[in-house]
């Protein structure tokens, strides 16, 4: 095993941990992952980062519908949806730089952030109320569109994913977590759907970082499902805070 793999493995299996439980774990692997392989091409580093990612979060979808009953027609049409965005997304970075959009995904943080912190209940009952036709469309183009931000830039994904299905869905936020992971499995396959053929992948890299992604994918989903929705509210505030802190200093670097 080469030496950066000793730093890199514990590094996914805590990014996997955050991914199953409430998203973020881009924030702590992709760092690390820049750090130890200065070298290498930024887009191979992203290709390596989504394999894992698709292998844990498959891990925790999985983990969660076992135990959780989830709306699987409108999974199913927000997860096309948002494979078709990702390739977009991924297909965009060459032609667009990533970080015009920080400033605007910040606001969307601060907005999201404040309707969380001052709405105590939000998130806490599930209404388990039958999916409308109307909310069908809506997921169709909440894929698209976490789809092509997750191709095209990607932090805060899953976390912008939790907040839309618990607001526009009114789902709690552990029906909304497991929910989220199904349609990241789509964008981060649809990414891969760009990044594979074009040889971006590293291989020798993403099939130890996938072992690790599993097993911290199976921490964090247990993690959560024993939490319940107090503990993830509380830790979906502070990912959204660490977000733009985050995202904020590297506007003003």
């Amino acid at each position: 095993m080469t030496p950066e793999l000793y730093f890199l493995l514990p590094l996914t299996f805590i990014g996997g941990v955050l991914n199953a439980s409430i998203g973020g774990g881009g924030l702590v692997l992709l760092p690390g992952m820049f750090a130890l392989f200065p070298r290498v091409l930024p887009a191979s580093l992203f290709a390596t980062e989504k394999l894992a990612a698709f292998v844990g979060t498959g891990t925790a979808a999985w983990q969660y519908s076992r135990h959780i009953p989830l709306p699987w027609k409108l999974l199913l049409l927000a997860s096309a949806a948002a494979f078709a965005g990702a390739q977009f997304g991924a297909r965009a970075i060459y032609l667009l730089p990533p970080h015009w959009i920080k400033p605007f995904v910040v606001v969307l943080l601060v907005v999201m952030l404040t309707y969380t912190w001052f709405r105590p209940d939000f998130g806490s009952q599930d209404e388990q109320k039958l999916i409308s036709r109307a909310e069908l469309v809506r997921g169709i183009l909440i894929g698209a569109a976490i789809g092509f931000y997750d191709g095209f830039f990607g932090p805060g994904a899953g976390t912008f994913l939790i907040f839309l299905f618990v607001r526009v869905f009114h789902f709690d936020f552990l029906r909304a977590s497991a929910c989220a992971k199904v349609v990241n499995m789509a964008t981060n396959l649809g990414a891969l759907a760009f990044f594979v053929p074009a040889g971006l992948v590293y291989y020798h890299l993403a099939i130890p970082m996938a072992f690790a992604m599993i097993a911290g994918s199976w921490v964090g989903s247990r993690l959560a499902m024993k939490g319940g929705n107090v503990w993830l509210r509380r830790l979906f505030l502070i990912l959204v805070i660490v977000l733009i802190g985050k995202l904020a200093f590297d506007l003003f670097r």
